[in-house]
């Protein structure tokens, strides 16, 4: 089975996060991700994560999945001109370089686009490739600042912590492979020419801001931190359990909260104009809350849950990856994926999202070695003989 990006060619240029996601997504789907590494070292993710086994990091697989590696070293002349003949050949191209540096070595959208006019460059960074600050060094932690997310993340009473995942880089990632496909689109189906996709990660946290721009702009209020809770939307809240973990329920629904009470033995909260419709609960949000944590604190996680499930309450545990492992609706639905790793051995991961029912992506293999297939893209895709390439080699180009 062949993915819907068989037969495109994307080559991968920058490191870390931002720039190797985005091309993870799209080599899940069947393009060819063609990934461009220095020499001797590689991108920083083969040596990133704190647990390791067999000596080798265990996020490097995930997010060099399904990708060809190849070494060259841009900072020379003769690297740069290879890595512009492999764009020449390619529909895609992914940096996530500080803006100018692409331009410094001669492969600036408009240089490379001369000889590719169909070609497709997916720019991630800091701020984007236009503005006051494009210039200034930009990671995915100031990305989610600027972007407001990190403000309105956690207590009131503490400082705003970060979520523990590199959410900023991740998204920028996420919305780069989703201007490349429509860019991708636009070209074969509208017959376009090939563009940029420009993304500063700070704006692609914004996106996902929902209404904070106009509730400023119209109302004058600046959302801030709220802890496990949104403001008069209850009961709708992590709550303690007697074994010591915690449940989330979500029953700020009239109908639903009606069922919710039953559960709880208290119907009459239904009827009770303190409750009863969702404004009023929400101005007894704190008291409401108080009085379900006592239910749940009574009970065991599971007790809850199922008590939940049998009114037809939204609730769910607090999952780790314990729970994922072990939990019959992700084996139901095959979100994590075995692939073999020839150091590792078996090796678990996260499955493709979304699911495509006719042309689904695959995880066909894990990250790779170091210039593993650098003879066969030099050869086979560039032409060069293997004295050539020996040669590339003995001259540190490769």
């Amino acid at each position: 089975m062949t993915g819907p990006l068989d037969g495109v060619r994307v080559i991968e240029m920058g490191s870390l996060l931002a720039g190797p996601f985005c091309g993870q997504l799209l080599a899940d789907f069947g393009a060819e991700v063609i990934k461009i590494e220095p020499p001797g070292k590689g991108d920083p993710m083969r040596q990133w994560g704190r647990n390791r086994k067999e000596g080798k990091t265990l996020w490097w697989p995930i997010i060099a999945r399904n990708k060809k590696s190849v070494t060259l070293n841009l900072r020379e002349e003769e690297g740069q001109n290879l890595a512009r003949r492999l764009i020449t050949g390619a529909d895609v191209v992914v940096e996530n370089f500080r803006p100018g540096t692409m331009e410094r070595w001669g492969m600036g959208y408009e240089d490379l686009s001369e000889a590719n006019p169909g070609l497709v460059m997916v720019r991630v960074s800091g701020y984007g490739q236009t503005g006051p600050y494009r210039d200034q060094a930009g990671f995915g932690s100031i990305g989610e600042a600027m972007g407001g997310i990190r403000h309105v993340t956690g207590f009131p009473d503490r400082p705003p912590p970060r979520v523990g995942i590199s959410l900023g880089d991740s998204l920028a990632a996420t919305f780069g492979a989703l201007g490349a496909v429509t860019a991708l689109f636009n070209r074969e189906v509208r017959g376009g020419r090939g563009q940029v996709v420009d993304v500063g990660i700070y704006e692609a946290v914004l996106a996902l801001m929902e209404s904070t721009i106009p509730e400023y702009a119209l109302a004058g209020n600046v959302r801030g931190r709220t802890g496990a809770i949104l403001p008069f939307v209850a009961p709708s809240n992590t709550y303690p359990t007697e074994d010591g973990d915690y449940v989330v329920i979500g029953a700020n629904a009239d109908t639903v909260f009606g069922r919710f009470a039953k559960a709880l033995g208290k119907p009459e909260w239904a009827e009770d104009e303190r409750y009863a419709t969702h404004n009023a609960r929400g101005e007894h949000q704190e008291e409401l809350d108080d009085m379900i944590s006592a239910w749940t604190g009574e009970r065991t996680a599971d007790d809850v849950i199922e008590a939940m499930r049998e009114a037809s309450v939204p609730a769910g545990k607090l999952f780790t990856a314990r729970d994922m492992m072990e939990d019959p609706h992700y084996e139901a639905r095959g979100n994590v994926v075995t692939v073999d790793d020839p150091e590792i051995g078996p090796f678990p991961m996260q499955n493709v999202v979304p699911r495509l029912t006719e042309t689904p992506g695959e995880v066909r293999w894990t990250g790779p070695a170091l210039g593993q297939h650098n003879d066969e893209v030099m050869g086979e895709v560039l032409g060069l003989a293997e004295k050539e390439r020996e040669g590339l080699r003995e001259r540190g180009i490769v």
